[in-house]
């Protein structure tokens, strides 16, 4: 691994939407801390919404959720974006960018890159698995096509899974009334599965539901800092 040094580390970020993606960075760069710079790069970067509707996912597809520069939400097929996932990388690297942030929570396979890459699904289900391994947790995933994909992912012996499914790119309140529903459920804990939830959405669910709420944005932020001290 190449030394992090300097005052300023250059910390490549990647959507798989389109940037700059103004609704988190803000946010995830003061929880990271003053001594980086941001270079981000999108998936979708310099595709039309004609070209995005393209690659939008088939019933027997892996869904992702992400949201495009001008705030809209779309649903695509994440083994059409693998490639521009890459492009994405390796232009940062030549940027000079110094650690690579994936901003989504869905699974991904092995990228290419020199340096280090922080994947923010790996670090929730560690942390999950880490509080949680035995007992019954609530998963919010941001669309109803994912519901089977996220009782897979997240399903174990000796743990049950509730899910369900919030647009967090979207202005209806659906959030107040998932956590409503949560809200009579035993669950020990839940889970925000997507990058597109913020702090205040981590706050509404707990003070309805009482119960610890788990944000891949901050576990990906603490982590960052971990990294670069």
């Amino acid at each position: 691994m190449q030394r992090l040094e300097g005052p300023v580390l250059k910390v490549g970020v990647v959507t798989i939407g389109q940037t700059p993606r103004e609704d988190l960075m803000p946010q995830l760069t003061e929880d990271m801390g003053s001594a980086i710079q941001i270079l981000e790069a999108g998936a979708l970067d310099g595709m039309s919404r004609e070209d995005v509707a393209k690659i939008a996912p088939a019933p027997s597809d892996y869904v992702l959720v992400t949201r495009l520069r001008d705030g809209t939400s779309v649903k695509i097929n994440k083994k059409a974006i693998l490639p521009r996932i890459q492009t994405c990388i390796t232009q940062l690297e030549d940027k000079g960018a110094e650690l690579i942030l994936l901003l989504c929570t869905g699974e991904f396979p092995e990228f290419k890159t020199k340096k280090l890459i922080v994947r923010p699904d790996r670090i929730l289900e560690s942390f999950v698995r880490s509080v949680v391994e035995r007992g019954k947790i609530a998963v919010v995933a941001p669309a109803p096509e994912q519901i089977p994909m996220m009782r897979r992912k997240w399903g174990r012996e000796g743990l049950e899974v509730v899910v369900k499914s919030v647009n967090p790119y979207t202005s209806r309140d659906e959030l107040g009334a998932v956590a409503e529903e949560l809200s009579k459920t035993s669950v020990d804990l839940i889970v925000l599965d997507c990058m597109g939830f913020r702090k205040d959405s981590r706050e509404k669910v707990r003070r309805k539901t009482g119960k610890p709420v788990v944000l891949p944005s901050s576990l990906l932020a603490h982590s960052v800092r971990q990294l670069v001290g």
